[in-house]
C-alpha cells in the first residue's frame, strides 16, 4: 500500500523553509544535517517529485515544494486552532498568519500594527502580502484581508476598523497656474490623476453636495494625462504640481496640514470607503484571528477618531 503524506512532514517542511538551510533545520531540530538530507530525500522518493532545490550554501523549495508548504502551513494553523479550542486554552496565540493589504495602506498602516502584534505574541508567525487590487474573497491564501468598503460577500465577517473618507485635493502650484473647481463639472476642465484600483469605476468621480447629503451623487468623467495603480505615485504627482487628485485623508492628511496640498471642492463628499478587516466564516474562533483583529481594533482607534 502506498504511503501518504504524514503529519510530521508537514511541520518537517515548514520548520525547512523558516531556516532557510538544512544545517539551520538541524539545528532547529536537534539532529545532524545528514539526517535531515536523508529524511527530505525518503519524503521526495515517496513522493516522486522534488521539493527542494539544494546547493552548497543554500535551499530553496520547487513550485511542488512551495504548494506544499502553503498547504501545510495552513493545515498546522488550522491543527492549533483546534487544539485551542477543544482544550478552551487561554494561552497565547500560534500558528501562521497569512494578511493581505493593499499597497500603501499595508506598508504604511498595516506593517506596523502586525510588527507590534507579533513582538507581543511571537509564537505567531505572519505573512504580508500587499496587491494593488483585494483577492477574491474566496480565495483560501489569506487569513485576514484589510479592504476598503464592506463587502457583499455574506459568507465572510467583516470588522469596521474605521472611517476613511476620500477627498479631493491638487498642489498649491497646480491651482495657482490652472485655477480651483468651484463646482464638480468645473473638474471636466482639469488635469485629473487617476488611480486604477479596485473594481470601482475608473475614470468617474461622484460627489454629493455636505448640504444636501440625500441628494444623488452627480458622477463627473475625468480625465488626464497620468494614471497609474499606486496610490503613492499618484501623491506624489499630486505634491509635483500635475493635477487634482481623489485619496483617501489618511494618505494625504500630512501634506494638507503642511500646506503641500489643498483641498478641492471641500462641499462636496465622496462616496465612503471605510476600512474592514475580513475574514472567513471558519476562523471565527480562531483564537490567533480573534487576537489579531481585537489587535488592529485597538490599533485604529485613534485613526477612526481623525478620520470620521
Amino acid at each position: 500500500m502506498t504511503v501518504g503524506i504524514q503529519p510530521a512532514e508537514l511541520s518537517f517542511i515548514a520548520t525547512l523553509a523558516s531556516c532557510g538551510s538544512l544545517s539551520a533545520a538541524a539545528r532547529e531540530l536537534g539532529i545532524t544535517t545528514p539526517a535531515v538530507s536523508k529524511r527530505l530525500a525518503q519524503m521526495e522518493a515517496r513522493l516522486g517529485l522534488p521539493l527542494v532545490n539544494r546547493t552548497t550554501r543554500r535551499m530553496s523549495l520547487t513550485p511542488e515544494g512551495e504548494v506544499f508548504l502553503e498547504h501545510a502551513r495552513r493545515i498546522l494553523g488550522d491543527i492549533a486552532d483546534l487544539d485551542q479550542l477543544l482544550t478552551r486554552s487561554k494561552g497565547t496565540p500560534k500558528g501562521l498568519l497569512r494578511v493581505n493589504a493593499t499597497l500603501g495602506f499595508g506598508r504604511l498602516h498595516i506593517a506596523p500594527v502586525i510588527s507590534r502584534y507579533v513582538s507581543q505574541y511571537p509564537d505567531v508567525d505572519a505573512q504580508l502580502q500587499l496587491s494593488a487590487t483585494p483577492p477574491p474573497l474566496t480565495d483560501d491564501q489569506f487569513d485576514v484581508c484589510i479592504r476598503f468598503g464592506a463587502p457583499p460577500e455574506a459568507r465572510v465577517i467583516a470588522k469596521r476598523l474605521a472611517s476613511n473618507r476620500r477627498l479631493l485635493c491638487a498642489s498649491p502650484k497646480y491651482l495657482k497656474a490652472q485655477g480651483e473647481p468651484k463646482i464638480p463639472n468645473d473638474l471636466t476642465h482639469h488635469n485629473c490623476i487617476g488611480i486604477r484600483q479596485g473594481d470601482e469605476a475608473y475614470g468617474v468621480w461622484r460627489l454629493t453636495p455636505l448640504r444636501n447629503p440625500s441628494r444623488d451623487a452627480e458622477a463627473i468623467k475625468v480625465r488626464g494625462n497620468l494614471t497609474t495603480n499606486d496610490g503613492e505615485i499618484a501623491v506624489n504627482w499630486a505634491l509635483d504640481g500635475h493635477g487634482i487628485l481623489m485619496r483617501a485623508e489618511w494618505d494625504i492628511e500630512r501634506y494638507l496640514n503642511s500646506g503641500r496640498l489643498v483641498q478641492v471642492l471641500p462641499q462636496y463628499q465622496t462616496p465612503d470607503a471605510d476600512i474592514y478587516a475580513v475574514y472567513p466564516l471558519r476562523h471565527q474562533l480562531s483564537i490567533r484571528i480573534r487576537t489579531f483583529i481585537d489587535f488592529l481594533s485597538q490599533s485604529f482607534v485613534r485613526f477612526g477618531e481623525k478620520s470620521g
